[in-house]
């Protein structure tokens, strides 16, 4: 499940990712992403819940189809990317490939929520 979380700093969106991601959920979360991309700088606080297990059916497919179409047409758009997460292969994964990611990218714990809107709005 992916949902837009409400009291973001201006210009900052804010998503939630829980339970099994399915294609559906990402097909569904394309309009807002499309509307993010209207702006000269795209910031996004991506918290990674406790219950998140993953991909479930057509999920990887629609996340790869979604997350490289918008990198490769807006890569100079990304500006800041907080990652808020407890989950220790999140650190590992974005250790690994976070080099391919563009702009600034920085992990939080869940209790740094907050810091993390402040750090993807500044």
């Amino acid at each position: 499940m992916i949902e837009l979380l409400p009291d973001m700093p201006k210009g900052v969106m804010g998503i939630r990712v829980s339970g099994r991601v399915r294609g559906d959920d990402l097909r569904d979360f394309k309009p807002a992403m499309d509307e993010l991309l209207k702006a000269d700088e795209i910031r996004i606080v991506e918290v990674i819940a406790p219950d998140y297990e993953g991909f479930g059916p057509g999920g990887f497919v629609e996340d790869l189809k979604l997350g490289f179409g918008t990198v490769l047409s807006h890569h100079s758009a990304f500006k800041r990317i907080a990652v808020v997460s407890d989950k220790d292969w999140v650190a590992h994964v974005l250790h690994a490939v976070g080099w391919m990611v563009p702009g600034d990218l920085a992990l939080f714990g869940l209790d740094e929520l907050d810091r993390a809107k402040e750090w993807a709005a500044g």
